[in-house]
Protein backbone atom coordinates (compact mmCIF):
# COMPACT_ATOMS: atom_id res chain seq x y z
CA UNK A 1 0.00 0.00 0.00
CA UNK A 2 2.89 2.42 0.79
CA UNK A 3 3.84 1.59 -3.10
CA UNK A 4 0.26 2.80 -4.15
CA UNK A 5 0.61 6.19 -1.89
CA UNK A 6 3.71 6.96 -3.74
CA UNK A 7 2.59 6.28 -7.66
CA UNK A 8 -0.84 7.35 -6.79
CA UNK A 9 -2.04 5.34 -10.13
CA UNK A 10 -5.27 6.62 -11.62
CA UNK A 11 -6.59 3.02 -10.96
CA UNK A 12 -5.51 -0.09 -9.11
CA UNK A 13 -5.92 -3.47 -9.19
CA UNK A 14 -4.68 -6.18 -6.60
CA UNK A 15 -5.23 -10.04 -6.63
CA UNK A 16 -4.81 -12.21 -3.46
CA UNK A 17 -6.10 -16.35 -2.57
CA UNK A 18 -9.20 -16.45 -0.54
CA UNK A 19 -7.23 -16.89 2.39
CA UNK A 20 -7.18 -13.28 2.84
CA UNK A 21 -10.38 -13.32 4.08
CA UNK A 22 -10.33 -15.89 6.32
CA UNK A 23 -7.13 -15.68 8.32
CA UNK A 24 -7.69 -13.16 11.48
CA UNK A 25 -11.44 -12.56 10.90
CA UNK A 26 -9.93 -10.79 7.10
CA UNK A 27 -7.64 -8.38 9.09
CA UNK A 28 -5.36 -7.87 6.07
CA UNK A 29 -8.14 -7.26 3.28
CA UNK A 30 -9.98 -4.84 5.77
CA UNK A 31 -6.36 -2.71 6.31
CA UNK A 32 -6.18 -2.58 2.81
CA UNK A 33 -9.37 -1.08 1.69
CA UNK A 34 -9.09 0.93 4.48
CA UNK A 35 -5.64 2.33 3.38
CA UNK A 36 -7.03 3.12 0.01
CA UNK A 37 -10.01 4.88 1.75
CA UNK A 38 -7.69 6.80 3.58
CA UNK A 39 -5.68 7.85 0.37
CA UNK A 40 -8.72 9.51 -0.84
CA UNK A 41 -9.56 6.39 -3.25
CA UNK A 42 -12.33 5.06 -4.07
CA UNK A 43 -12.09 1.31 -3.39
CA UNK A 44 -14.24 -2.24 -3.18
CA UNK A 45 -13.61 -5.79 -2.88
CA UNK A 46 -15.24 -8.71 -4.71
CA UNK A 47 -14.86 -12.09 -5.18
CA UNK A 48 -14.82 -13.89 -8.46
CA UNK A 49 -14.30 -17.79 -9.51
CA UNK A 50 -12.22 -18.26 -12.36
CA UNK A 51 -14.70 -21.06 -13.46
CA UNK A 52 -17.25 -18.36 -14.18
CA UNK A 53 -15.71 -17.34 -17.07
CA UNK A 54 -15.24 -20.01 -19.07
CA UNK A 55 -12.25 -22.17 -17.14
CA UNK A 56 -12.17 -25.79 -16.23
CA UNK A 57 -11.21 -25.00 -12.80
CA UNK A 58 -12.76 -23.16 -9.91
CA UNK A 59 -10.05 -21.06 -8.78
CA UNK A 60 -11.42 -18.88 -6.17
CA UNK A 61 -9.79 -15.56 -6.04
CA UNK A 62 -10.09 -11.72 -3.93
CA UNK A 63 -9.80 -8.94 -6.28
CA UNK A 64 -9.51 -5.41 -5.10
CA UNK A 65 -9.74 -2.67 -7.37
CA UNK A 66 -9.83 1.35 -6.31
CA UNK A 67 -9.55 4.49 -8.67
CA UNK A 68 -9.16 7.93 -8.03
CA UNK A 69 -12.26 9.93 -6.93
CA UNK A 70 -11.96 12.10 -9.95
CA UNK A 71 -12.33 8.26 -12.13
CA UNK A 72 -15.08 6.33 -12.74
CA UNK A 73 -14.43 3.41 -10.29
CA UNK A 74 -14.67 0.10 -12.94
CA UNK A 75 -17.75 -2.28 -12.17
CA UNK A 76 -16.95 -5.79 -11.58
CA UNK A 77 -17.89 -8.03 -14.92
CA UNK A 78 -20.94 -10.16 -14.05
CA UNK A 79 -19.91 -14.41 -15.01
CA UNK A 80 -20.62 -15.66 -18.42
CA UNK A 81 -20.62 -19.35 -17.60
CA UNK A 82 -21.90 -21.23 -15.03
CA UNK A 83 -19.57 -23.12 -12.81
CA UNK A 84 -18.95 -26.44 -10.82
CA UNK A 85 -18.44 -25.26 -7.36
CA UNK A 86 -15.49 -26.75 -5.70
CA UNK A 87 -15.33 -24.52 -2.59
CA UNK A 88 -17.32 -21.87 -0.89
CA UNK A 89 -16.31 -18.18 -0.12
CA UNK A 90 -16.61 -17.12 3.67
CA UNK A 91 -19.84 -16.60 4.98
CA UNK A 92 -19.31 -12.97 6.03
CA UNK A 93 -18.26 -11.91 2.32
CA UNK A 94 -20.65 -13.91 0.36
CA UNK A 95 -22.33 -10.96 -0.24
CA UNK A 96 -18.93 -9.54 -1.87
CA UNK A 97 -19.28 -12.68 -4.78
CA UNK A 98 -19.48 -11.60 -7.99
CA UNK A 99 -22.60 -13.10 -9.58
CA UNK A 100 -25.78 -12.59 -10.93
CA UNK A 101 -28.27 -10.62 -8.21
CA UNK A 102 -31.52 -12.26 -8.23
CA UNK A 103 -33.07 -8.68 -10.00
CA UNK A 104 -31.53 -9.29 -13.43
CA UNK A 105 -31.99 -13.19 -15.52
CA UNK A 106 -29.12 -14.95 -15.61
CA UNK A 107 -27.59 -15.19 -19.12
CA UNK A 108 -25.14 -18.10 -18.68
CA UNK A 109 -22.98 -20.62 -21.20
CA UNK A 110 -22.91 -24.58 -19.55
CA UNK A 111 -19.79 -25.03 -17.50
CA UNK A 112 -16.76 -25.90 -18.96
CA UNK A 113 -14.95 -28.94 -18.00
CA UNK A 114 -11.73 -30.84 -19.02
CA UNK A 115 -12.92 -32.93 -21.88
CA UNK A 116 -13.83 -28.95 -23.78
CA UNK A 117 -10.24 -28.53 -22.59
CA UNK A 118 -7.75 -30.96 -23.47
CA UNK A 119 -9.40 -33.79 -25.25
CA UNK A 120 -7.31 -32.21 -28.28
CA UNK A 121 -3.54 -32.85 -26.99
CA UNK A 122 -1.78 -35.81 -27.64
CA UNK A 123 -0.54 -38.53 -25.23
CA UNK A 124 2.71 -38.25 -23.73
CA UNK A 125 4.90 -40.39 -21.11
CA UNK A 126 5.46 -39.65 -17.76
CA UNK A 127 9.01 -39.58 -19.33
CA UNK A 128 8.30 -36.89 -21.88
CA UNK A 129 11.33 -34.73 -22.65
CA UNK A 130 10.11 -32.93 -26.05
CA UNK A 131 9.51 -28.90 -26.29
CA UNK A 132 7.40 -29.25 -29.12
CA UNK A 133 5.45 -31.83 -30.77
CA UNK A 134 2.46 -32.01 -33.42
CA UNK A 135 -0.84 -31.72 -32.90
CA UNK A 136 -1.82 -34.60 -34.23
CA UNK A 137 -5.86 -33.70 -34.69
CA UNK A 138 -7.72 -30.76 -35.14
CA UNK A 139 -9.68 -28.92 -32.48
CA UNK A 140 -12.88 -30.63 -30.77
CA UNK A 141 -14.28 -27.94 -28.92
CA UNK A 142 -15.33 -23.94 -28.73
CA UNK A 143 -12.66 -23.66 -25.90
CA UNK A 144 -9.75 -25.59 -28.23
CA UNK A 145 -10.20 -23.49 -31.24
CA UNK A 146 -10.26 -20.13 -29.36
CA UNK A 147 -7.32 -21.23 -27.17
CA UNK A 148 -5.56 -23.07 -30.36
CA UNK A 149 -5.75 -19.39 -32.16
CA UNK A 150 -2.57 -17.49 -32.56
CA UNK A 151 -4.63 -13.98 -32.75
CA UNK A 152 -2.92 -11.61 -30.50
CA UNK A 153 -6.04 -10.29 -29.40
CA UNK A 154 -6.43 -13.74 -27.25
CA UNK A 155 -4.21 -11.46 -24.52
CA UNK A 156 -4.99 -8.05 -25.75
CA UNK A 157 -1.31 -7.72 -26.75
CA UNK A 158 1.78 -8.77 -28.85
CA UNK A 159 4.41 -8.61 -26.16
CA UNK A 160 4.33 -12.41 -25.31
CA UNK A 161 2.13 -14.05 -28.19
CA UNK A 162 4.66 -15.69 -30.95
CA UNK A 163 2.56 -16.39 -33.87
CA UNK A 164 3.53 -20.36 -34.70
CA UNK A 165 2.42 -22.68 -37.19
CA UNK A 166 -0.74 -23.88 -35.92
CA UNK A 167 0.53 -28.02 -36.20
CA UNK A 168 2.65 -27.11 -33.11
CA UNK A 169 2.39 -27.41 -30.01
CA UNK A 170 4.55 -26.31 -27.02
CA UNK A 171 5.47 -27.14 -23.49
CA UNK A 172 3.53 -30.57 -23.64
CA UNK A 173 5.53 -32.17 -21.07
CA UNK A 174 4.76 -33.18 -17.47
CA UNK A 175 6.68 -33.14 -14.14
CA UNK A 176 7.91 -36.87 -14.33
CA UNK A 177 6.36 -38.66 -11.46
CA UNK A 178 9.52 -40.67 -9.86
CA UNK A 179 9.67 -44.22 -10.08
CA UNK A 180 7.86 -44.95 -6.72
CA UNK A 181 4.95 -42.89 -7.52
CA UNK A 182 4.60 -43.91 -10.81
CA UNK A 183 4.22 -47.16 -10.05
CA UNK A 184 1.39 -46.09 -7.59
CA UNK A 185 0.23 -44.28 -10.11
CA UNK A 186 0.34 -47.30 -12.52
CA UNK A 187 -2.49 -48.46 -10.18
CA UNK A 188 -5.25 -46.26 -9.55
CA UNK A 189 -8.11 -47.31 -12.10
CA UNK A 190 -9.04 -45.20 -14.75
CA UNK A 191 -12.64 -44.23 -14.16
CA UNK A 192 -14.58 -41.19 -12.73
CA UNK A 193 -13.33 -40.84 -8.76
CA UNK A 194 -10.28 -43.21 -8.48
CA UNK A 195 -7.77 -42.01 -6.11
CA UNK A 196 -5.31 -43.71 -3.49
CA UNK A 197 -8.74 -45.88 -1.48
CA UNK A 198 -8.34 -48.41 -4.77
CA UNK A 199 -4.97 -49.28 -4.47
CA UNK A 200 -4.59 -52.98 -3.25
CA UNK A 201 -4.28 -52.97 0.65
CA UNK A 202 -6.45 -49.97 1.10
CA UNK A 203 -9.84 -50.47 3.17
CA UNK A 204 -12.22 -47.70 4.09
CA UNK A 205 -14.35 -48.17 7.00
CA UNK A 206 -18.51 -47.24 7.55
CA UNK A 207 -16.51 -43.89 9.45
CA UNK A 208 -15.02 -42.87 5.73
CA UNK A 209 -11.55 -43.27 7.37
CA UNK A 210 -9.07 -45.07 4.95
CA UNK A 211 -6.84 -47.91 6.16
CA UNK A 212 -4.77 -50.56 5.68
CA UNK A 213 -6.20 -53.93 5.79
CA UNK A 214 -5.28 -55.59 9.28
CA UNK A 215 -5.57 -59.20 7.46
CA UNK A 216 -3.37 -58.69 4.58
CA UNK A 217 0.61 -57.81 4.18
CA UNK A 218 1.84 -54.48 3.47
CA UNK A 219 2.30 -54.44 0.08
CA UNK A 220 6.19 -53.31 -1.22
CA UNK A 221 7.73 -51.79 -4.05
CA UNK A 222 10.55 -53.11 -5.77
CA UNK A 223 12.67 -50.29 -3.96
CA UNK A 224 11.81 -51.43 -0.66
CA UNK A 225 9.00 -48.37 0.19
CA UNK A 226 5.38 -49.18 0.42
CA UNK A 227 3.00 -49.42 -2.10
CA UNK A 228 0.64 -47.03 -0.08
CA UNK A 229 2.53 -44.69 1.88
CA UNK A 230 1.99 -43.22 5.46
CA UNK A 231 1.26 -40.14 4.36
CA UNK A 232 -1.45 -40.30 2.45
CA UNK A 233 -3.30 -42.18 5.34
CA UNK A 234 -2.56 -39.47 7.95
CA UNK A 235 -3.91 -36.79 5.50
CA UNK A 236 -7.02 -35.36 6.48
CA UNK A 237 -7.05 -38.15 9.43
CA UNK A 238 -7.70 -40.36 6.40
CA UNK A 239 -10.59 -39.04 4.82
CA UNK A 240 -9.54 -37.08 2.02
CA UNK A 241 -10.04 -38.16 -1.38
CA UNK A 242 -6.88 -36.04 -3.08
CA UNK A 243 -3.92 -38.22 -2.57
CA UNK A 244 -3.33 -39.90 -6.33
CA UNK A 245 -6.21 -38.66 -7.55
CA UNK A 246 -7.35 -39.13 -10.94
CA UNK A 247 -9.29 -36.48 -12.56
CA UNK A 248 -12.15 -36.87 -14.94
CA UNK A 249 -13.42 -35.53 -18.25
CA UNK A 250 -16.55 -34.18 -17.16
CA UNK A 251 -14.75 -33.02 -13.58
CA UNK A 252 -12.86 -29.30 -13.23
CA UNK A 253 -10.12 -28.97 -11.08
CA UNK A 254 -10.39 -26.38 -8.08
CA UNK A 255 -6.54 -24.84 -8.39
CA UNK A 256 -3.74 -25.08 -11.19
CA UNK A 257 -1.51 -24.99 -8.55
CA UNK A 258 2.69 -24.11 -8.69
CA UNK A 259 4.06 -27.36 -7.68
CA UNK A 260 1.90 -30.04 -8.84
CA UNK A 261 2.34 -33.87 -7.11
CA UNK A 262 0.38 -36.58 -7.18
CA UNK A 263 0.53 -37.78 -3.61
CA UNK A 264 -1.39 -34.84 -2.09
CA UNK A 265 -3.52 -34.05 -4.42
CA UNK A 266 -5.97 -34.94 -7.15
CA UNK A 267 -3.73 -34.09 -10.49
CA UNK A 268 -3.56 -37.44 -12.95
CA UNK A 269 -4.58 -37.39 -16.05
CA UNK A 270 -8.07 -38.96 -16.67
CA UNK A 271 -7.08 -41.56 -19.33
CA UNK A 272 -2.52 -41.72 -19.12
CA UNK A 273 -0.26 -42.31 -16.15
CA UNK A 274 0.91 -38.94 -15.50
CA UNK A 275 0.29 -35.58 -14.07
CA UNK A 276 -1.18 -32.79 -15.63
CA UNK A 277 1.53 -31.51 -18.46
CA UNK A 278 2.59 -28.24 -18.59
CA UNK A 279 0.51 -27.09 -21.52
CA UNK A 280 -2.20 -29.01 -19.72
CA UNK A 281 -2.00 -26.36 -16.64
CA UNK A 282 -1.81 -23.37 -19.40
CA UNK A 283 -5.02 -24.25 -20.95
CA UNK A 284 -6.73 -24.41 -17.83
CA UNK A 285 -5.43 -21.15 -16.44
CA UNK A 286 -6.54 -19.79 -19.80
CA UNK A 287 -3.15 -19.17 -21.42
CA UNK A 288 -3.45 -19.59 -25.74
CA UNK A 289 -1.28 -22.17 -27.32
CA UNK A 290 1.23 -20.03 -28.40
CA UNK A 291 1.77 -18.51 -25.39
CA UNK A 292 5.12 -20.07 -24.34
CA UNK A 293 6.70 -20.43 -20.83
CA UNK A 294 10.28 -20.11 -20.22
CA UNK A 295 12.85 -22.02 -17.67
CA UNK A 296 12.80 -25.01 -15.94
CA UNK A 297 9.53 -27.71 -15.95
CA UNK A 298 9.34 -27.08 -11.97
CA UNK A 299 9.67 -22.61 -13.21
CA UNK A 300 7.15 -22.77 -15.84
CA UNK A 301 4.54 -24.57 -13.40
CA UNK A 302 5.13 -21.86 -10.77
CA UNK A 303 4.27 -19.03 -13.53
CA UNK A 304 1.14 -20.74 -14.43
CA UNK A 305 0.05 -21.17 -10.79
CA UNK A 306 1.11 -17.79 -9.74
CA UNK A 307 -0.36 -16.04 -12.35
CA UNK A 308 -4.27 -14.79 -12.61
CA UNK A 309 -6.52 -16.90 -14.68
CA UNK A 310 -6.26 -15.32 -18.10
CA UNK A 311 -9.73 -15.03 -18.87
CA UNK A 312 -10.27 -13.27 -14.97
CA UNK A 313 -8.15 -10.62 -16.49
CA UNK A 314 -9.31 -10.29 -20.02
CA UNK A 315 -12.92 -9.04 -18.32
CA UNK A 316 -11.27 -7.25 -15.34
CA UNK A 317 -9.90 -5.66 -17.96
CA UNK A 318 -12.07 -4.95 -20.31
CA UNK A 319 -14.34 -3.40 -17.67
CA UNK A 320 -12.02 -1.06 -16.68
CA UNK A 321 -11.37 0.06 -20.02
CA UNK A 322 -15.28 0.57 -20.20
CA UNK A 323 -15.23 2.78 -17.36
CA UNK A 324 -12.10 4.48 -18.73
CA UNK A 325 -14.21 5.48 -21.65
CA UNK A 326 -17.17 6.43 -19.48
CA UNK A 327 -18.83 3.54 -21.04
CA UNK A 328 -20.54 2.27 -17.61
CA UNK A 329 -23.50 3.03 -15.56
CA UNK A 330 -22.96 3.87 -11.36
CA UNK A 331 -23.84 -0.09 -11.40
CA UNK A 332 -20.90 -2.21 -9.71
CA UNK A 333 -21.21 -4.88 -11.83
CA UNK A 334 -21.44 -5.05 -15.84
CA UNK A 335 -22.62 -7.57 -18.31
CA UNK A 336 -19.85 -8.72 -20.71
CA UNK A 337 -21.04 -8.79 -24.24
CA UNK A 338 -22.39 -11.81 -25.60
CA UNK A 339 -19.42 -14.81 -26.85
CA UNK A 340 -17.06 -12.78 -24.80
CA UNK A 341 -15.19 -15.58 -23.12
CA UNK A 342 -14.13 -17.40 -26.53
CA UNK A 343 -14.03 -13.90 -29.04
CA UNK A 344 -11.89 -11.92 -30.48
CA UNK A 345 -14.29 -9.48 -32.04
CA UNK A 346 -15.82 -8.29 -29.20
CA UNK A 347 -18.48 -5.28 -28.73
CA UNK A 348 -16.99 -2.28 -27.76
CA UNK A 349 -12.79 -3.26 -27.69
CA UNK A 350 -13.17 -1.44 -31.51
CA UNK A 351 -12.84 1.88 -29.10
CA UNK A 352 -10.40 0.00 -26.19
CA UNK A 353 -7.84 -0.59 -29.72
CA UNK A 354 -8.12 2.98 -30.12
CA UNK A 355 -6.65 3.61 -26.17
CA UNK A 356 -2.66 3.14 -28.06
CA UNK A 357 -0.94 5.90 -26.40
CA UNK A 358 -2.90 7.33 -23.81
CA UNK A 359 -1.87 5.87 -20.31
CA UNK A 360 -4.81 4.94 -17.94
CA UNK A 361 -2.56 4.18 -15.00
Amino acid sequence: MDVMQFLKPKYIYMENVLDILKFADATLARYALSRLVSMHYQAKLGVMAAGCYGLPQFRMRVFLVGCHPKEKLPPFPLPTHEAIVKNGCPLAFERNLVGWPDSMPMQLEKPIVLEDALSDLPEVENGEKREEMLYMKGPQTEFQRYIRSFNSEVLGSRAHVIKVSKSKLFDHRPRALDVDNYLRVLQIPKKKGANFRDLPGVIVGPDNIARLDPTKERILLPSGNPLVVDCVLAYKNGKSLRPYGRLWWDEVVGTVLTCPNAHMQALIHPAQDRLLTIRESARLQGFPDSFRFRGTVKDRYRQIGNAVAVPVGRALGYALAMAYLNKTGDDPLMVLPPKFAFSHDVQGLSSVNGLHGRPIG
